[in-house]
């Protein structure tokens, strides 16, 4: 098994226009909001983004780029534990 490193995903919600593409790539960290806005699943909310703090290996790390890449108005940011921007 590879060893898993900590990351932070910051949802910027309040810019999300519903595309869904996280959805599509990522059911299980994503869902469709009742208003109409993507979900971060287990995420806990810090002013107007939701964070969600996880540990991934290399393959659950490119699947969360993914998503955040597909996204067409860039709302889905991932940092890695030393606070460096991945996407």
């Amino acid at each position: 098994m590879a060893d898993k490193k900590k990351y932070k995903i910051v949802y910027d919600r309040p810019n999300c226009i519903g595309a869904f593409a996280c959805v599509a790539v990522l059911p299980h960290r994503w869902e469709v909001g009742e208003d109409g806005k993507a979900k971060l699943i287990q995420s806990k909310q810090e002013g107007d983004n939701f964070i969600l703090e996880l540990m991934l290996n290399n393959e659950e790390l490119e699947k969360e780029i993914e998503a955040a890449r597909v996204c067409p108005v860039n709302v889905i940011h991932i940092y890695d534990d030393k606070g460096n921007k991945l996407i």
